[in-house]
């Protein structure tokens, strides 16, 4: 009886986001295709991310790689998240009525839309849920070391999934030192340190094999993207992110800090505290602040449950308005949330003020455009990898295998590689990310053709080949991509290929580098 609730909104979760993931209308999205190579060079480390994801996509590629297998990771984790928020809620006593409005508070806030794309951040987002539930189970009167073991293990895969869990796993030592400082002395602490050390001990081995790539990408992220958060920017984006929820997360937190409605919920309302203030202080991006909210909304659904049994006024309506409000609040915000409406009908759409206002058909580069970024970066890929495959087919027969397929970007390879994954076709490559690694080695015979797709600068390159010519270009209008021109070399000259080594290798030295020049 217990279970049945969490599970039933488990369930839900799960269905709902297969009605709205937009099969057949969309694509996947950009970052999908890079992570979903990841499957096919298996490693304990990535210049992007750490290998969990890699496993992941190993596992969907096995299983043949179709649309549904890509978005099961997402969904299993955003169902499992669902499943500990309202399990948290049942844990600090909370009713039925509680626990169905901390699970319809998860329902409709972003993590709708974050749990629609095979990234790292579903599983993120779920360990940290996981790891604040464990906090305060360990907490709580019948808290048990084993509580402390399995955190242990939660952080150890948090650092496998990304690196953002040591500032997870900051909060929460400080939450600890704040509310049960003795818990840090004891045995079971200790022992949990290891077991979290022992999982993450290959991708941290890795990453010093390597020179610390971790911190050249953080530097790049700085540089062109977390330099422009602001403070202000950053906390104004925390009451819009969970905005559908404000009225159940906003007394929670307070609830929270104040050990209400259980002492041990302390611990949540620290993490939070502290969990942000570090993100405020990296200028990190307000989406990396979502773990910390489902818990939230656990903590807040009790204590609006214990002061509505208190209050005057017809219970019955006052609950079913909780219950509906954050319906009727994200409503409105569904087909920027979900990808289920077509992409004319969806610039339609932008073309009323309210969708405008809202700023999601404003890309990084601060214009305007017909679609969502998001949903610009979900079209057009298809059709780029049959060019590819119909240009590669033209080739003669006798020098088609000798064929390099060079890209500029990782979403462009990703997808080539995708797409054409049941045919023979040379794998896409890039100097663009972990595709650095992966580059192939100098075939036995030189090449004779190289597709180069996304060149910026093709005319600098007619004289390193016997011909040079445009054979096709993105032309979907609603694709981020559109306009992407590709390429046809044939007779590399031995110089272009020195050439284009002494980049690669210049790429991956910045990559690798800084610790060595230390």
């Amino acid at each position: 009886m217990k279970i049945r609730l969490p599970l039933l909104f488990a369930l839900v979760k799960l269905l709902s986001s297969l009605a709205l993931v937009g099969y057949g209308t969309y694509e996947l999205q950009r970052d999908e295709y890079l992570y979903l190579d990841y499957g096919r060079h298996l490693a304990w480390g990535y210049l992007e991310v750490p290998p969990l994801t890699a496993l992941q996509s190993w596992l969907t590629l096995a299983l043949g790689g179709g649309f549904f297998w890509v978005k099961m990771w997402p969904l299993l984790w955003g169902s499992g998240t669902i499943y500990v928020v309202v399990r948290l809620a049942q844990r600090l006593g909370g009713g039925p009525w509680a626990q169905a409005l901390a699970g319809v508070c998860y329902l409709c806030t972003v993590y709708g839309r974050l749990n629609l794309l095979f990234q790292p951040n579903s599983f993120e987002v779920f360990s940290f849920t996981l790891g604040t539930y464990l906090l305060v189970r360990h907490a709580q009167p019948d808290g048990q070391p084993r509580h402390l073991y399995w955190l242990g293990l939660v952080l150890g895969l948090g650092v496998l999934n990304k690196f953002t869990t040591f500032f997870f796993i900051a909060a929460a030592l400080a939450a600890l030192l704040l509310t049960a400082p003795r818990t840090l002395a004891r045995r079971p602490f200790w022992r949990a340190v290891g077991i979290a050390l022992l999982v993450a001990a290959p991708t941290l081995a890795w990453q010093l094999a390597h020179g610390l790539p971790f911190r050249h990408h953080m530097a790049l992220l700085h540089a062109t993207q977390l330099v422009h958060v602001t403070a202000a920017g950053f906390w104004q984006q925390q009451l819009l992110l969970c905005v559908a929820a404000l009225l159940v997360w906003g007394p929670g937190l307070v609830a929270a800090l104040r050990g209400q409605p259980r002492p041990a919920v302390r611990v949540v309302g620290w993490v939070y505290v502290f969990g942000l203030l570090i993100l405020n202080l990296l200028h990190g991006k307000s989406y990396y602040a979502l773990g910390y909210y489902p818990a939230l909304f656990a903590v807040g659904a009790v204590w609006w449950q214990a002061r509505l049994a208190r209050a005057a006024t017809p219970l019955r309506l006052v609950r079913a308005a909780f219950l509906v409000g954050p319906l009727v609040v994200v409503l409105p915000l569904g087909p920027l949330l979900f990808p289920v409406l077509p992409p004319a009908m969806m610039q339609r759409l932008g073309q009323l003020a309210f969708y405008q206002q809202t700023g999601f058909y404003r890309w990084e580069d601060g214009q305007a455009h017909p679609l969502p970024q998001d949903y610009a970066d979900m079209l057009g890929w298809r059709e780029l990898a049959d060019k590819i495959w119909r240009a590669y087919q033209a080739l003669p027969d006798s020098t088609r295998a000798r064929t390099l397929i060079k890209c500029d970007n990782y979403g462009q390879a990703g997808a080539i590689n995708y797409y054409n994954r049941d045919r023979p076709l040379p794998p896409a490559t890039s100097f663009n990310g972990s595709y650095l690694f992966w580059f192939p080695a100098p075939p036995a015979r030189p090449y004779r053709h190289v597709l180069l797709i996304g060149e910026g600068h093709p005319d600098e390159l007619i004289p390193y080949f016997q011909s040079f010519q445009k054979v096709g270009e993105i032309t979907n209008a609603y694709a981020r991509e559109q306009g992407t021109t590709i390429y046809l070399g044939t007779g590399p000259t031995p110089a272009l290929l020195a050439r284009a080594n002494r980049e690669r290798l210049a790429e991956l030295a910045a990559w690798e580098g800084m610790s060595r020049e230390q």
